[in-house]
């Protein structure tokens, strides 16, 4: 399957162009809709939350401090989010696709992820602008968002494969996924700071895979830290295994899936 992604990353590189492309043509703002949407519930939750959180938020001398936090962790929620939604549905938005064409299906994961890549990137483009507009200082901490960025990828394609693979013969999978994802949401400190959970009641974050990832792009784009990488490594770890799980589902499932669709 890696020997396939090779052989036709150029079929992967012009398939990211033109889903890029498809996706907002005929639009007079084009590409601006990648970003707007999560800038926008930035400025909503800034402007209804940030006179009540701010002033919670310790280590930051800003008036715009809450409306940073709520950035970085949007920032990496958002890709994690869009990698699981697009592999969820990718074999079953590509089924005619699939029946019709011979080539090799693991291409269709790897364009989502080129695709979600991008729009990662201009939003987070676009986060830096807004940072210098506020005044907010960049460091080279940031230099850390690579490798924090690629432990996303593995953790949410991993997850993303395997639901994807599931959905096909169990389409209630793809029912119940989008409201455990938005449960997950909210038990993760991204619209509000970990401090304002009772500390008796925190030690359950454990439990939140996405809560030390989350906590590393807060570390790094608000406070300019290195992140705990004991955490991230877990969730490195738990990502590999979930990929390995995933392609050998893929692999054994493939010809099942034709039928399937």
């Amino acid at each position: 399957m890696f020997r396939d992604l090779y052989k036709y990353r150029n079929f992967i590189i012009q398939s990211v162009r033109n889903d890029l492309i498809s996706r907002f043509s005929r639009s007079k703002l084009g590409g601006l809709w990648a970003i707007l949407n999560p800038l926008s519930q930035v400025l909503i939750y800034a402007l209804i939350l940030s006179n009540v959180l701010a002033a919670k938020l310790p280590g930051v001398d800003s008036q715009y401090a809450y409306a940073i936090y709520l950035m970085a962790g949007l920032l990496g929620w958002t890709l994690f989010n869009e990698i699981v939604g697009r592999c969820l549905n990718i074999f079953i938005e590509h089924g005619n696709l699939i029946k019709k064409m011979s080539f090799p299906r693991v291409t269709l994961p790897a364009i989502a992820v080129g695709s979600c890549l991008i729009n990662n990137l201009f939003l987070f483009i676009s986060m830096l602008g807004i940072f210098a507009l506020l005044g907010h200082q960049f460091n080279m901490a940031m230099l850390w968002l690579i490798p924090l960025t690629l432990v996303v990828v593995v953790f949410s394609l991993g997850i993303g494969l395997i639901l994807g693979v599931m959905n096909v013969f169990l389409r209630d999978i793809g029912q119940v996924i989008p409201i455990i994802l938005q449960m997950l949401f909210w038990f993760t400190p991204i619209v509000y700071p970990v401090t304002i959970i009772p500390e008796v009641y925190r030690h359950w974050l454990n439990l939140n895979p996405m809560y030390p990832i989350i906590d590393a792009y807060q570390q790094i784009l608000v406070y300019g830290n290195s992140p705990q990488w004991e955490g991230v490594l877990t969730i490195l770890a738990a990502g590999i295994i979930l990929s390995i799980v995933g392609l050998f589902m893929f692999r054994r499932s493939s010809a099942e899936m034709v039928d399937a669709l």
